[in-house]
């Protein structure tokens, strides 16, 4: 049992465990059998927990297959509460998302990748996806925008914000296609990189 589990209540413990044990198991079953032929009783079945267990930790098979997803950003969203003070924004944002990848559990970066496979070759987790961080994107400039104070406009808030996202997700693409290779190290990394390549994106001609 890891330390961060034991300063848990017990409740919360095991809360925990069925989480990750459906998370886990659902990738397993969605990447061997399939996303649509795998059912949710399949799911529950194989954990042992009940269909309101289930929705009492996930909102729907969608939500389970794209967990790596979640942790990562509700790791983030509570990050960002503590930004860095000073400097320009972008730069705050991608040292916090650099803190936060190596807090990661160990496990999170195979995870990761398999979801990001896995939701690449299922239209309806593309679609749940696209979803996802439309959400996350609105939830980060409301934390942002508080975190920075009112002598920050929104509008550059938002467009700061939908800047680190694209960024993050042109490096998430460039992982992924290199099948993980370098674990998150190279995620990481890549993310420095292609950070770097925001100044020269904005005044890229054609």
């Amino acid at each position: 049992m890891s330390d961060d589990l034991r300063e848990l209540p017990l409740r919360e413990r095991k809360k925990l465990r069925t989480r990750r044990a459906l998370a886990d198991t659902a990738l397993r079953l969605f990447t061997e059998r399939g996303f649509d032929a795998t059912t949710l009783d399949d799911l529950c079945d194989a954990v042992e927990v009940s269909k309101r267990t289930f929705f009492r930790t996930y909102r729907s098979k969608e939500d389970v297959a794209l967990a790596a997803d979640s942790d990562l950003w509700s790791a983030y969203l509570d990050d960002v509460t503590r930004l860095p003070a000073g400097g320009p924004l972008l730069d705050a944002l991608r040292i916090t998302l650099d803190a936060t990848l190596e807090s990661m559990d160990p496990d999170w970066d195979r995870r990761f990748l398999a979801t990001r496979e896995l939701s690449e070759a299922v239209p309806a987790l593309q679609a749940h996806s696209l979803g996802y961080c439309q959400d996350t994107t609105h939830a980060l400039v409301e934390a942002v925008y508080g975190s920075a104070g009112a002598g920050v406009g929104e509008v550059r808030v938002r467009l700061t914000v939908e800047i680190f996202v694209a960024a993050w997700r042109t490096a998430c693409l460039r992982w992924t296609a290199q099948g993980g290779a370098g674990g998150r190290d190279a995620l990481r990394k890549l993310v420095e990189e292609t950070f770097a390549e925001i100044p020269a994106a904005l005044t890229c001609a054609v």
